[in-house]
C-alpha cells in the first residue's frame, strides 16, 4: 500500500540571527518522516509573501506559535491522507486553504516548512537524495558567489551597498573552485586588518570592516584575489548587491548614497564607473529602487550586455512579477528565493518562466538562515546555475557547501559545471 501523509508536526526553533522560525515534520502512514525549516530574511521586498508573526511582547513580537498552530490543525486536517508524491497537489491545496493572494492567513512561513518537508519526505520513501528526487538525472554543481564583505542592512558600517560578493570562474571541480573562494576569504582577512580596520563578521559571514565607500570594498576585495595568487575576473570575479530600495528617498525620487545624492542617471554613471574601474565585476544585482522599474530597465540597456544584472526585490521570486519584468526588459536575470513566494512549486514556476525567456537564475539564502541543507539540494535539482549562500563561514552558510561537496562526489564527472558563467539555459 502507497504511504500517504499521516501527521504534520511543527516547532519553534531559531535561526541565525537568533530569531525563531518553523520547524515541520511530515511523517507518512509508514512512519517515514521529512523535516525542514524555514529562513527568514533581513532586507525583504513589499512584494514577499508574509511571513506570520505573533505580534506582542514575547521574543520582541517575533515568536511564530500562531503560525505553528496553523500547521498542527488546518493544514495537517488538509493533508491528512494525501499523497506526498504529487508536491503541485499538496501546495495547492495549502494555497487554497490559506485563501489569500500573499499567504497572509496561514503563513507563509508555515506553508513552506510543510511544502519543504514534503519533498524532503517523498524523497525519503523513494530512498533518493532530495536533488535526485526533485531533479531526476542530468545534474550539475552551481557557480557559488559568496558574500564576503558586508554592507546596508547586513552591518553596521558606513558601506551602502549591501553585499560584495566573490565567485571562481575558472576551476577544475566545485571543490577546486570552493578552496579558491577559502584562500581569498582567508587573505582577506589579512588584508582588511593589515589596513587597520576590525574583521567582525555580519549577518552573512562576510566581513564587516567600517569602511566609507563601496569602492573601498571593491579595492580590498582586488587586493584579497590578487595576494591570494589568482587573476581578478579571469580566476576569481567580483559581484556586487547594491539593495538600492534601502538608500532610495521616495520623496526625491533620488538615491541617497554613503553620503551623496544621485539622480538615477548619476546612479547610473556611477555604477558605470565601477564597471570600467573593477571589470572583475561580472555580476550586479537590484541596482535601483523595487519600484523604481523604469531607471532598472534603462540601466539593463546600458549595461545588460556587459554583465549579468540581477532583480530581486523587484520580482520577489513571484512568477506573475517575472513575467512583467521579462515584459519590460527590467533585468537578464532573477533571484530565486524559497521563502518569498511560499511553495515548492511556485518556486519551480518562477524558475521555469525566467529559463524559457533566457533568463539566468541565481538561487539565494537568507540572512537569517539555519543549518537545513534544502537549498542545496533545490539548486542541484534545479539545475539553477548559480547559488549565493554567504560565506564560507559560519555553520548555517557553510553547511550548504559541504552538501554541495558531497553531491559532487555523488555525481562525479558529469556533475562538473566549468568556465560556465552565466549559466548555461535549457528553455523549457
Amino acid at each position: 500500500m502507497t504511504a500517504v501523509i499521516e501527521l504534520i508536526k511543527a516547532r519553534e526553533i531559531f535561526d541565525s540571527r537568533g530569531n525563531p522560525t518553523i520547524e515541520a515534520d511530515v511523517i507518512l502512514s509508514d512512519g517515514t518522516m521529512g523535516r525542514a525549516v524555514v529562513p527568514s530574511g533581513a532586507s525583504t521586498g513589499e512584494k514577499e509573501a508574509v511571513e506570520l508573526r505573533d505580534g506582542g511582547t514575547r521574543l520582541s513580537g517575533k515568536g511564530v506559535s500562531t503560525a505553528i498552530k496553523n500547521v498542527e490543525t488546518e493544514i495537517n486536517d488538509a493533508l491528512h491522507g494525501v499523497s506526498p508524491f504529487n508536491q503541485a497537489h499538496v501546495d495547492q491545496v495549502m494555497i487554497d486553504l490559506d485563501g489569500t493572494p500573499n499567504k497572509a492567513r496561514l503563513g507563509a512561513n508555515a506553508i513552506l516548512a510543510v511544502s519543504m518537508a514534503t519533498a524532503r519526505v517523498a524523497a525519503e520513501e523513494t530512498h533518493q537524495p532530495l536533488y535526485r528526487y526533485l531533479g531526476g538525472t542530468d545534474l550539475e554543481l552551481p557557480q557559488t558567489f559568496h558574500n564576503v564583505i558586508n554592507g546596508g542592512k547586513h552591518s553596521d558600517n558606513g558601506i551602502g551597498m549591501q553585499e560584495f560578493l566573490i565567485t571562481a570562474v575558472e576551476k577544475t571541480s566545485f571543490r577546486d573552485g570552493f578552496e579558491k573562494v577559502v584562500n581569498t576569504y582567508h587573505t582577506l582577512k589579512k588584508v582588511i586588518e593589515d589596513a587597520g580596520f576590525t574583521t567582525g563578521l555580519g549577518d552573512e559571514g562576510g566581513f564587516a570592516p567600517d569602511l566609507h565607500s563601496s569602492e573601498e570594498a571593491l579595492k580590498m576585495l582586488r587586493e584579497a584575489i590578487v595576494e591570494a595568487g589568482y587573476k581578478p575576473g579571469e580566476e576569481v570575479a567580483i559581484a556586487f548587491d547594491a539593495a538600492a530600495t534601502s538608500f532610495y528617498n521616495a520623496d526625491t525620487k533620488n538615491y541617497d548614497l554613503e553620503g551623496k545624492t544621485y539622480t538615477p542617471d548619476e546612479l547610473s554613471d556611477y555604477y558605470g564607473g565601477l564597471l570600467d574601474e573593477f571589470p572583475e565585476i561580472i555580476s550586479v544585482e537590484d541596482p535601483y529602487g523595487e519600484d523604481d522599474w523604469e531607471n532598472f530597465e534603462k540601466f539593463t540597456k546600458k549595461y545588460g550586455d556587459r554583465v549579468q544584472i540581477i532583480t530581486d526585490d523587484n520580482i520577489c521570486t513571484n512568477p506573475d512579477l517575472i513575467r512583467r519584468a521579462i515584459k519590460e526588459g527590467m533585468a537578464n536575470s532573477i533571484l530565486v528565493k524559497l521563502n518569498q513566494i511560499g511553495t515548492v512549486t511556485e518556486t519551480l514556476e518562477a524558475m521555469r518562466i525566467a529559463r524559457k525567456n533566457g533568463y539566468t537564475t541565481m538561487m539565494s539564502h537568507r540572512s537569517g538562515e539555519t543549518a537545513d541543507t534544502f537549498l542545496a539540494d533545490f539548486t542541484v535539482a534545479t539545475n539553477a546555475g548559480q547559488l549565493k549562500s554567504g560565506a564560507p563561514a559560519r555553520s548555517e552558510r557553510v553547511s550548504k557547501y559541504n552538501e554541495l561537496l558531497r553531491i559532487e562526489e555523488e555525481l562525479g564527472a558529469a556533475g562538473a559545471r566549468l568556465n560556465k558563467f552565466p549559466n548555461d539555459i535549457d528553455a523549457d
